[in-house]
């Protein structure tokens, strides 16, 4: 069977971002599926088929595209949008819980990039397009870990573009600010805090929460995907909010010691 839709498949859809991206989507004409771990006691909204998917299993992640081309026959646009946040000193984390979270923010990405590329290239045609973050390009105090990933997912992402734009595929990002989400809920706590650091953590915890709680709505990063997803000749990136188009104005046009400065004021570290 082929759609006589476009077909997105969003990783991450059954809340935050991801659900708002897979609503604006459909309701600009595209044949949806999304997915998460476990999508069984979720309803899907209007236009979109949920799909269980865990991005850490190579299984999954080839089981659940194979199921999506057999159904639709095709896919033309992956949003990466499922991942991790992360709290805590960089020195807090142990290897093995900064591994796993790589696995879902970092290789989750190349997994389905990987899964999808042969298709997209075989029809000369497709989009991916990762959500990264404001912290995919600036530094976040007590984010070490969740930064990192989101700069690595920059670099793959910027670089891949190079690599597969000739055969039709183009790889996006986007890049929201602080988003009203459960994003601070769902977020990994260091499994070996250091009371050295209990005071910025702390501080860190108390910032996070008031700028989520007045930050964009997830449907501001969604209108950036369709944009992303649609648009004829597409940015390799683009910001989504407030928050994050500023700071990407003072990173671009500040020197670096007067930008080091915003930084640190931003989040309420001593001078």
């Amino acid at each position: 069977m082929t759609s006589t839709k476009q077909v997105a498949l969003v990783t991450g859809a059954t809340s935050g971002i991801g659900k708002a991206a897979a609503i604006a989507l459909a309701a600009a004409g595209f044949e949806v599926i999304g997915t998460g771990r476990s999508t069984a006691h979720a309803t899907p909204p209007a236009g979109v088929t949920f799909l269980d998917l865990d991005v850490t299993s190579d299984e999954s992640v080839a089981a659940a595209v194979k199921q999506v081309i057999d159904r639709f026959g095709q896919i033309d646009v992956l949003v990466n949008n499922a991942g991790v946040g992360s709290t805590g000193a960089a020195e807090e984390f142990s290897i093995t819980q900064t591994q796993d979270i790589f696995d879902i923010n970092v290789y989750g990405v190349i997994r389905m990039t990987k899964a999808v590329l042969p298709h997209m290239r075989a029809r000369r045609h497709g989009r991916i397009i990762n959500v990264s973050s404001l912290s995919g390009f600036v530094p976040s105090p007590f984010m070490s870990v969740y930064v990192s990933t989101k700069h690595a997912v920059e670099g793959y992402a910027q670089s891949l573009d190079h690599e597969v734009r000739e055969y039709g595929v183009r790889v996006l990002l986007v890049e929201p600010g602080p988003i009203n989400t459960p994003f601070a809920g769902h977020s990994v706590e260091a499994d070996t805090p250091m009371p050295l650091y209990a005071a910025g953590r702390r501080n860190y915890d108390e910032l996070l929460a008031k700028n989520l709680s007045s930050g964009d709505e997830p449907a501001v990063v969604a209108k950036v995907i369709v944009a992303a997803a649609t648009d004829r000749n597409p940015k390799l990136r683009r910001t989504a909010g407030t928050t994050a188009r500023t700071i990407n104005a003072v990173y671009r046009l500040a020197p670096p010691r007067a930008f080091d400065r915003v930084i640190r004021r931003f989040n309420r570290m001593p001078s």
